[in-house]
């Protein structure tokens, strides 16, 4: 089952997608599941698909949100494929890197990517998402799988120059309408084994990065495992999972973002998540 948050009319909803439409299963259940992330919390995915009344409305009507917009938290894994740590020149080590990104720095498939007045230097970061369906604390390997709720595409764009100000990551990683997510998640039967799934970003139609899920330095139950363990995981909250090599910054001559490109993020059986860039306009 594919599930995405968009606008309609106004009116911000979430629903199944079906083919070239989205059954609004949102206004269906309003009174019972305000949101995608309450639907996930109750383990009532079921219902989405069930819902009766619930109307059909063409893709191409809709505005994409963020699959899930209100998370309760977002968690980066950082330097998580060996290609992208040797070209940053990051040492190995022994647990994830990780830094948190904001809900309200994320944007929706096919709205634009805003490169910040403040800076030049924005990059495109590839990666699978992880929406977590069940809460947790201590999630050991073996069951970390179990806490899963679905898959997605990110985009986990980052202001380079701003990154490096400091040690740490986060204003480097946190412009409003950076981070794309989306354009669905797709709930675990229909992706499968995530090892060989392979994940390409594109530039312009040309292909910047090219790799398979089983080549992270910390699988996805590792990640669940450690992130575990220092914050309670929650109904809704994401991971992204880390970057493979070939980012923007690392080129020779580096390829920044621009107005007017296209970045696409494909991902087996989870989707492809399309998205302009341009210049941010509000202060």
């Amino acid at each position: 089952m594919k599930l995405a948050t968009f606008r309609h009319g106004g009116t911000t909803s979430w629903g199944v997608v079906e083919g070239d439409t989205i059954l609004d299963t949102g206004a269906a259940l309003r009174d019972r599941f305000p949101d995608l992330k309450s639907v996930i919390a109750a383990g009532a995915l079921d219902a989405a698909r069930d819902a009766a009344g619930a109307a059909r409305i063409a893709l191409s009507e809709i505005t994409w949100l963020p699959v899930i917009p209100n998370p309760d938290k977002i968690l980066c894994v950082g330097l998580n494929y060996e290609t992208h740590r040797k070209e940053t020149g990051r040492s190995e080590v022994e647990n994830p890197t990780i830094f948190a990104r904001y809900a309200n720095s994320q944007t929706g498939h096919l709205a634009p990517i805003l490169r910040p007045r403040v800076s030049q230097d924005l990059d495109f970061e590839g990666e699978l998402a992880v929406i977590i369906g069940r809460p947790g604390r201590y999630v050991s390997k073996a069951d970390a799988l179990a806490h899963v709720a679905g898959y997605a595409c990110y985009n986990d764009g980052s202001v380079r120059d701003w990154q490096r100000h400091t040690h740490q990551f986060t204003p480097g990683k946190n412009f409003p309408e950076t981070g794309a997510f989306g354009p669905w998640m797709v709930t675990p039967d229909e992706v499968g084994d995530l090892a060989r799934l392979r994940l390409q970003t594109r530039v312009n139609g040309q292909v910047v990065q090219d790799a398979l899920i089983e080549q992270m330095i910390f699988d996805v139950p590792r990640q669940i495992e450690y992130c575990s363990a220092f914050t309670r995981l929650e109904p809704g909250d994401v991971i992204a999972t880390g970057t493979p090599g070939g980012v923007g910054a690392k080129r020779q001559p580096p390829l920044w973002l621009k107005p007017g490109d296209t970045v696409e993020v494909e991902i087996d059986r989870v989707g492809l998540l399309r998205n302009s860039v341009a210049d941010e306009t509000a202060g």
